[in-house]
Order: structure tokens, then C-alpha cells, then sequence
């Protein structure tokens, strides 16, 4: 029997603006819930949701347009949000062009910093869900399984991991732009999950004086705190402190703010003569945008830390060909294999939806 199409639909940091991610972005439990309701969908035989803090994709095997309707109007359900929003950003790609997207993502090749290896994991826990949700099959299998083999090859045959190619590092030589030496720079880490305890880390190898982890579960901030030799401290206790810090990662699950203007300005008020840098790599922010209006405060987000990546990305040029090029014969070879048990649909043909614009990948 033939399943349809193998097709991919979402919205990333390519074309879409950082306030409208904040919107779309789904935590565990909602990917959850949203995974399940796809799973009575009679449009959709396989589908997989790869949600990060730079993008939200659907992975999807069957009838494409009906199906990336269907997801479509699931999802901005469960968001919230207005479908035409989405649509306005909705990346939209079909058969081979999908399947060198996943390869391309699972190598860090389509990533705000370029290489990054974090995104490697992510995808395979998106796979490893959808699995354990039953909602994979031979398609999605056999694609998924196929992109992680390109990623671990892309790795080890071209350079495209070397350099700054972390949010982690990146935002340490932000903080030693501002502060110079960060021997006595004291860093608060709002956050007790794997991007918060990666950033402290990479201060801590750079030498910060001091480090301080703030979580709703203190025992789980204490056990991070204890690998990193740091202190720990209760997550108000946390924000009622900003005074006493001088670099803030702000890295949590909240769906709002945390971090206030009004609490940041009275925080200044109390140290008037040193500057406070916040490090938000959270999605939603963390910290309120109007922040960055506070004399002498400094105020970072992903998009801001992924401009200063670019830099790091024009200087590669010649790994990022190396890498599309052995991407792209590899993405041949799988749709070769896959092809056969597809049965295209639609007038549109294969590589694209009618229903949804696609850009183009840029580098």
C-alpha cells in the first residue's frame, strides 16, 4: 500500500521573528498532547515534532496538503494561534527537498550557530518520542535513522563543528567583551536545565570568580550546582538577588517573563557604578525586552547571539559547500531508497506545498 507523501512543515528562525517563535513554542507536555491528537488524524500514516528554541517542524508521511493542513490547524489550536499567522512563515517542503532539510538539520547545517552539535540530541529525542508514541512506521524510520548516519559523517569528514559554534560560547565572549577579565565576574544562572548548566560551564572553564545556580527545584539546582563546583540558591532568591551579580544566564520553562524591568532597575539602583549583562536563551524570553533600555544594563537574546555568529559562518564558507555537497548526495541516495513506496499527490509535485511558501536555505 502506498503511504502518501514524506513532507515537513513549520516555522524557524530563517522566517520567523523571535516574537512570533515565543508564540509557537511547544514544551514537553504540549508536544505531548499535540502528538496524540495527530495520531487520530486519517490524513497523517507517520509524523514526528521537532521543537527547539529555533524552530517548530512536523515530519510527516502522508496526503501532504491534507496533512499539513490538519497539523496546521492542530497546532495553532493548541497555540493559540491565528492559522494565517503561521502561515505567513510556514516553511513547507515535500520528498527529497524534506529529506535533505532533516539531513541538513541533524548536521547543524541549518542552525543559528553554524555546527552546533546541541541540535543533534534534540532531534533524536524528537525521533525517540515519536517512536514511543507509536507514531513512526517505515518512512519516518528508515529517514530519521539515514540523518543521523549524514550527521555523524558530515561531523567527522569536514570542520563544520570547529570555532564558536555554541550559545554557550558565544555568550561567554560577550560577557569578556564587556567585563574584560571575568576573574571576578560573580554569574547567576537562572535555570537548572541542560542549556544553563552548559553556559555555566563555559564560564566556569574561563575562569569566572563565582557561580550561583537558581531553580524552582532546589534539589535539582543543587545537583547541577555540585558538578560545577558552584553554589545553589532558591529561584526568588534568585531574582530578588540581581544586585549581587554581574553576568544573569536566564535559561528557564517559564511561559512568561521572570525577570522584570522594574526589579532590574531597582537592581541598579544598588550598584550604579557596574554593569549588568543578562544572557536570555530562553523561549519564551525570560527577560522583559524593555531591559535593555536600563543605563548600563546589557541585554542579549538567541537572535541577538545568532548575528554574532554570522561572522563566525562568512569565514567558513568553504566547509559549509563541503558539507551541502555530501549532504546532498546522501539525500539522493535516501530518496532513491524511499521513493518507491511513496505515491506523490497532489498537482504541485514533488519538492514543494501548494499551501505554504518555501524558502530557500541559505547559508
Amino acid at each position: 500500500m502506498n503511504a502518501g507523501e514524506f513532507f515537513v512543515i513549520g516555522a524557524t528562525h530563517r522566517t520567523t521573528p523571535l516574537d512570533v517563535r515565543e508564540k509557537l513554542a511547544l514544551d514537553a507536555a504540549a508536544a505531548a498532547a499535540l502528538r496524540a491528537e495527530l495520531a487520530a488524524a486519517p490524513e497523517l500514516r507517520e509524523h514526528a515534532i521537532l521543537a527547539t528554541c529555533n524552530r517548530i517542524e512536523f515530519y510527516g508521511v502522508g496526503s501532504a496538503a491534507a496533512a499539513a493542513e490538519r497539523i496546521q490547524s492542530s497546532f495553532c489550536a493548541h497555540r493559540g494561534v491565528d492559522p494565517a499567522d503561521f502561515a505567513r512563515f510556514r516553511l513547507s517542503l515535500v520528498g527529497r527537498d524534506a529529506v535533505l532539510h532533516l539531513l541538513e538539520v541533524a548536521s547543524g547545517l541549518d542552525s543559528q550557530m553554524l555546527g552546533e552539535t546541541e541540535i543533534f540530541g534534540q532531534v533524536k529525542e524528537a525521533y525517540a518520542s515519536a517512536q514511543a508514541g507509536g507514531s513512526t512506521g517505515p518512512i519516518l524510520n528508515r529517514v530519521f535513522q539515514k540523518a543521523f548516519q549524514a550527521a555523524k559523517h558530515v561531523r567527522t569528514q569536514t570542520a563544520i563543528t570547529s570555532g564558536q559554534v555554541s550559545v554557550s560560547s558565544v555568550a561567554v565572549d560577550l560577557a569578556a567583551s564587556i567585563f574584560g577579565s571575568l576573574a571576578s565576574a560573580r554569574v547567576l544562572v537562572l535555570g537548572a536545565g541542560e542549556i544553563g548548566e552548559k553556559t555555566a560551564r563555559a564560564f566556569g572553564s574561563r575562569g569566572a570568580a563565582e557561580l550561583t545556580v537558581a531553580g524552582r527545584r532546589l534539589e535539582q539546582a543543587s545537583e547541577v550546582a555540585k558538578e560545577l563546583s558552584a553554589a545553589a540558591i532558591p529561584f526568588e532568591e534568585g531574582i530578588g538577588r540581581l544586585s549581587d551579580f554581574d553576568v544573569i544566564v536566564c535559561s528557564t520553562s517559564a511561559p512568561h517573563a521572570v525577570v522584570e524591568t522594574a526589579a532590574v532597575a531597582a537592581a541598579m539602583h544598588r550598584r550604579p557604578a557596574r554593569p549588568l549583562f543578562f544572557i536570555d536563551l530562553a523561549l519564551p524570553r525570560d527577560v522583559e525586552p524593555a531591559v535593555a533600555d536600563l543605563e548600563n544594563v546589557y541585554l542579549y537574546n538567541l537572535d541577538d547571539i545568532a548575528k554574532i555568529a554570522e561572522e563566525n559562518r562568512a569565514a567558513r564558507a568553504a566547509e559549509i559547500a563541503l558539507c551541502r555537497d555530501l549532504l546532498g548526495h546522501r539525500a539522493d541516495a535516501l530518496w532513491r531508497h524511499v521513493a518507491p513506496q511513496l505515491a506523490p499527490t497532489g498537482p504541485e509535485g514533488p519538492g514543494s506545498l501548494a499551501s505554504g511558501p518555501r524558502p530557500a536555505l541559505r547559508s
